[in-house]
């Protein structure tokens, strides 16, 4: 016998108390066999039946035939005689083969003797009736050795006369026609269990079955003697066929099945009957048949598999039975209403017990300090996601379709519990995460997978039930895994964006911006490292949702980034840093002797008191042209790499994801490059023609007087020597270019500007218009450098306003002053003093413009003039 069968059997307790103090087995069937024979008069049994009977019970045909001689010669009713008394005075030793198998066979009788008068009686012993005493000593002697058969034989008169006072006792103290020796519990129950099993072929564990009704009709024939009803016939056959189902390894289902149409019977008779003896015999037997049962079924994954599920269906229905039949006796013994949904709510407890005991056994595999083997890196938790799935599947396709019959959403209370049992422990896990980690996104992804699956069953399962599913769904709280992923993925880009905005703050600062060097600050280098390191750590997390995380990740870098950007250029100025505030209006006086002189003489005073107004940084700054130009170079280096992320990004995504319109574009720092490289192109330039080069533009050009002396030559040497340094320090064409082209719009405000706003150190008649137009020629001549500088048009396009306003220097006074007049007073009108409006210094000078016309004439040194700025705004001739 298998050490598992061994488990099975000594696990089943017996209802009706243990026989084997007292009797053995073959003394069990032996007396059971020749109460059978009693009981069946000669003529009635077909001898076929009580052959097979006698062969099934393992009684000899010596034995067999010695009995059938002793039944032939009562002469009386059997239940009117004390079988083992008769059979003591019908045999003597020489009726058996040997002394031993005679003093067997007596001590065997005397034991019945004991057992059904002595021990278990059917009625009380009365205290004052000395016959107990009596025949327990003549049994005590008889017993001692040697046993003296021929002396207990010849004093079997003395034997009878105390059995016989015993036997024939009644509850009314009248002597009873019937003898009771072998109705008193357990020891009928024990010949009648004896008798039963019979009925089922024990020559092979394996052997099925086989009830005959000539053989029950046959045994029922000892009730009279063994005291049996109906009932107890029912409750004693129904545990012999489940015992020997359990004993037989269950693998016979006829067994059970047998056993459960008899305990419906039983059923059925529980609120009929009134005996309290029977009401005891059913609680015990059924309490241990659903007490074996429950061992199998609150844990029903380690007994029950695809092979032997049927098996399972039997165990289930039995103890269902069972419950409901014990639920009814207790609400009759209590007189209350029946229970309801006994096999619903005892299923339930099943299915909910056993996937509990499942899902700890699987997860205790897992267990790495049980399996030193185990990856300890491995992420438990999403292994065991997948194994429960694989658990809800296979309850769903083995065990829910025949738990069904009792619990109608058998897989949704499955899957449910299982959801609750890995809930509980994702809990504790995600309780424990602090980073996103390849583990942590594994296991909430394997949960999620989880969750999605088990809801998925439960809905379809609960779908027909009263509310619909409702409860089962209401007990399935879900993981809520992409919340957490969220929370982490989350947490994870705010760490990185936060990390890169430190990293600026911390190190910008520091940058040198050194020309000499490098070409491009190696901060940005570093920090363009940093976010192309951020985004591909991004695209390595295992999650599935990449795209929809994307925008925040790439809007926080975007952020940084522009924040790096702006911080950069913000040490450079800009150009209103640079571009000189305009000196007030002052008329000139018409040129003399000493008027020139006079301006001489105060040449140096004069452009001292200038550089209040022009040339002059509102706040100086530290970074020089190469330091700038390196700035304009970290700035397209800048566009350029955003350009190449963003492609490798595209590269990263679905279809479907950049279809979706995932946003892939850093517009912010894209946008702030493009801006600064404008805004510090702008600052170039004017700082380079407004302050690095006003002592040879404010300061020189023009001042006193038109001369060989103070003519452009000078600005366009030291303008020449910066343009070398732009051209070496810019390190792409377009920003080159761009810078350049800057140089060039600035030369030609800062022209305009001495011209126009020279203040009242300079003084223009119409023959040094001629030397003004040939020193443009030389300015816009130094950027076309003979055709290796910047195209013509390009020259031409941003050289249009100085070309509009040069003409106005060798137009006349009067023609001057006629148009201006007119279009002062189609402008705004004339006073109520009859003088003309002071036009409004605008952004743009133009030959159509009054305020640029004013101002020629404000620098004309003519009588006419001046007349006309005295009378219609009385300017001062200096400031």
């Amino acid at each position: 016998m298998s050490p598992k069968r061994r488990h099975l059997i000594e696990d089943l307790s017996l209802p009706f108390g243990d026989p084997r103090p007292i009797f053995s087995e073959s003394e069990l069937r032996e007396t059971a066999y020749e109460i059978l024979v009693g009981a069946c008069p000669s003529s009635g049994p077909k001898l076929s039946t009580l052959e097979m009977m006698r062969v099934r019970m393992r009684i000899s045909e010596q034995s067999d035939a010695r009995i059938r001689i002793a039944a032939e010669q009562l002469g009386r009713r059997v239940e009117s005689v004390v079988l083992p008394l008769e059979l003591i005075q019908l045999f003597r030793s020489l009726d058996f083969p040997s002394q031993q198998e005679c003093e067997a066979w007596l001590r065997r009788n005397l034991k019945v003797l004991e057992a059904g008068l002595l021990l278990h009686p059917c009625l009380p012993l009365d205290e004052a009736d000395t016959s107990a005493e009596s025949l327990r000593c003549l049994i005590r002697g008889a017993f001692k050795k040697p046993m003296d058969i021929e002396k207990i034989i010849e004093s079997v008169q003395t034997l009878r006369s105390v059995v016989v006072s015993l036997a024939c006792r009644s509850s009314d103290g009248s002597i009873s026609e019937t003898c009771h020796w072998a109705d008193g519990f357990p020891l009928n129950i024990w010949i009648y269990q004896t008798l039963l099993e019979a009925c089922v072929d024990i020559r092979a564990e394996t052997s099925a079955m086989e009830e005959d009704d000539e053989v029950l009709e046959l045994i029922k024939k000892t009730w009279v003697i063994l005291g049996i009803n109906e009932m107890l016939h029912n409750i004693c056959f129904s545990w012999v066929l489940f015992h020997r189902y359990v004993v037989t390894g269950q693998v016979k289902n006829d067994l059970p099945f047998a056993s459960i149409k008899l305990l419906v019977e039983v059923g059925k008779d529980t609120g009929t009957s009134k005996d309290p003896f029977c009401s005891k015999i059913l609680r015990t037997t059924l309490s241990l048949i659903l007490s074996w049962a429950d061992k199998r079924l609150l844990a029903y994954h380690d007994a029950f598999h695809n092979g032997n599920i049927e098996s399972m269906e039997c165990i289930v229905s039995l103890a269902v039975l069972s419950a409901q039949i014990l639920e009814d006796i207790s609400h009759e013994s209590n007189g209350k209403k029946k229970g309801a949904d006994v096999d619903y709510s005892r299923v339930d407890n099943y299915i909910r017990s056993s996937m509990h005991a499942v899902f700890t056994q699987t997860m205790e595999k897992l267990d790495p300090s049980k399996h030193p083997s185990r990856n300890q890196n491995q992420a438990i938790l999403s292994v065991l996601a997948r194994d429960t799935i694989q658990l809800a599947f296979n309850e769903k396709a083995i065990f829910s379709p025949k738990l069904s019959r009792w619990h109608p959403f058998a897989a949704a209370a499955a899957v449910a519990t299982l959801h609750v049992c890995y809930g509980n422990k994702l809990k504790k896990y995600v309780m424990d995460i602090k980073e996103l980690t390849p583990n942590a996104i594994e296991v909430l992804t394997a949960a999620d997978k989880l969750d999605k699956v088990l809801m998925q069953i439960a809905v379809k399962d609960s779908v027909d039930s009263e509310d619909g599913g409702k409860s089962i769904i209401r007990e399935m709280q879900t993981f809520e895994a992409q919340a957490v992923i969220a929370r982490l993925v989350k947490s994870w880009i705010n760490n990185g964006v936060d990390r890169l905005g430190e990293w600026v703050d911390r190190n910008l600062p520091q940058e040198v911006w050194n020309a000499d060097k490098e070409v491009c600050a190696p901060s940005a280098v570093d920090v363009l490292r940093n976010i192309d390191g951020t985004l591909k750590d991004f695209f390595l997390l295992p999650i599935p949702m990449h795209a929809d995380w994307l925008p925040e990740l790439m809007s926080g870098l975007d952020k940084s980034l522009q924040k790096y950007i702006l911080q950069a250029k913000s040490g450079c100025g800009s150009r209103s840093s640079f571009f000189p505030t305009l000196p007030a209006l002052t008329r000139c006086s018409t040129r003399s002797k000493s008027n020139c002189l006079l301006r001489k003489k105060e040449k140096s005073q004069m452009t001292q008191g200038s550089k209040a107004h022009v040339g002059t940084t509102k706040g100086d700054n530290s970074f020089d042209i190469t330091q700038m130009c390196v700035c304009i170079n970290t700035m397209q280096h800048i566009r350029m790499e955003l350009g190449v992320l963003e492609k490798w990004i595209v590269a990263n995504l679905t279809n479907e994801d950049i279809a979706n319109g995932v946003s892939l574009k850093f517009k912010l720092s894209a946008s702030a490059a493009v801006e600064g490289i404008h805004q510090l192109c702008e600052c170039i330039a004017y700082k380079i023609i407004f302050h690095n080069l006003s002592h040879v533009l404010w300061d020189h050009l023009y001042v006193g007087e038109v001369s060989s002396t103070n003519r452009i030559e000078p600005f366009l040497r030291e303008l020449g020597r910066y343009l070398e340094i732009i051209l070496s320090a810019t390190k792409h064409d377009e920003v080159r270019t761009r810078v350049i082209v800057e140089v060039m719009k600035a030369s030609f405000d800062g022209f305009l500007l001495v011209l126009l706003a020279g203040g009242p150190s300079r003084a223009f008649t119409l023959k040094d218009s001629v030397n003004i137009e040939e020193d443009f020629r030389s300015l816009t001549g130094l950027f076309w450098s003979n055709g290796d500088g910047l195209p013509v048009k390009l020259i031409e396009k941003h050289s249009t306003t100085v070309r509009g306003v040069l003409p106005l220097f060798h137009t006349d006074t009067g023609h001057i002053i006629e148009q201006f007049s007119q279009l002062t007073m189609k402008m705004y009108g004339s006073t109520d003093k009859s003088r003309l409006p002071l036009p409004p210094t605008v952004v743009q000078w133009s030959p159509t413009e009054p305020n640029t016309l004013l101002r020629v004439l404000c620098n004309r040194d003519d009588k006419a003039a001046a007349k006309f700025l005295k009378k219609n705004y009385n300017l001062p001739k200096k400031l």
